[in-house]
């Protein structure tokens, strides 16, 4: 794969990704002579893009709403991807891998914040990003996970996951009374407001919470929290482009990038750009 030098991030919408600094940054800090640009791909026209590619690309990222098309074109699965039913990255050659590293990102999200270990959570939200929440919490530990959704239906196709991880699954309205759990992901639309009333509650008992969404931020959920206990989905977006780099790179997101603190730190500059 040599001589497989493109790489892109397809999506729609797409202008607003960051992960053309995040990736450029890396290359460069690594030598890498590789491109990576934005393309606007629906999902009507993901397969028809995808078969175009010659033999000079080397990967894509995958954002909405191709991550489930991305999974279903792939040969190849990585456990995380499987579990999701979500490819954010395909690494491209004769055979098609599919990977998700949003999972690895939100693990690796809570770690760099000392969060390491997790026994009850809470879900805000069930969108797309809460199967890969459901996964990542499972490999923190997580025994317990209580969802709380407007549409209580739309949990329903994550209790196979919740019985694949032997995570015990409950729901629960946003206005219910709320336990103590030690982290909440919050996984709802960027610009999301919840009402104070129901708000204030969950931040007293939710312990660290993680806002998936990054910008604008912080957003009106995360502003309600302590602050000592908050985390901005931006460090998804950084972890799980590291894990792409690393997949992009080797094959395998679990072989380290040549220091790689250092280039995190470059990718994090980069990305915190306008």
């Amino acid at each position: 794969m040599t001589d497989r030098r493109h790489l892109a991030v397809w999506g729609d919408p797409i202008g607003h990704s960051r992960s053309p600094q995040l990736h450029l940054a890396a290359y460069a800090r690594m030598g890498l002579d590789w491109t990576y640009e934005r393309r606007r791909i629906g999902r009507d026209g993901f397969r028809e893009a995808l078969d175009s590619l010659d033999g000079s690309w080397r990967g894509l990222s995958l954002t909405m709403p191709l991550k489930e098309a991305a999974h279903d074109a792939a040969d190849e699965l990585d456990r995380h991807a499987a579990l999701t039913g979500a490819v954010n990255t395909l690494l491209l050659g004769e055979t098609l891998r599919g990977f998700n590293t949003d999972v690895g990102g939100i693990v690796d999200a809570f770690t760099h914040a000392g969060v390491t270990g997790v026994r009850t959570a809470r879900i805000l939200g069930a969108g797309a990003t809460a199967a890969s929440a459901l996964v990542a919490l499972s490999d923190l530990g997580a025994t317990e996970v209580e969802f709380r959704a407007r549409r209580p239906e739309a949990v329903d196709r994550l209790r196979p996951t919740a019985e694949a991880l032997g995570v015990r699954l409950t729901t629960a309205d946003f206005s219910a009374t709320a336990s103590d759990v030690d982290v909440t992901v919050a996984t709802l639309p960027s610009g999301t407001v919840l009402d104070a009333d129901v708000a204030h509650p969950l931040a007293v008992v939710g312990g660290t919470l993680f806002e998936a969404a990054y910008a604008p931020w912080p957003s009106a959920l995360a502003a309600l929290w302590p602050q000592a206990n908050v985390i901005s989905g931006f460090e998804m977006l950084l972890f799980q482009a590291v894990r792409q780099i690393r997949i992009f790179r080797t094959g395998d997101q679990r072989h380290e990038l040549p220091d790689e603190a250092v280039t995190v730190d470059i990718m994090r500059l980069a990305g915190m750009e306008d």
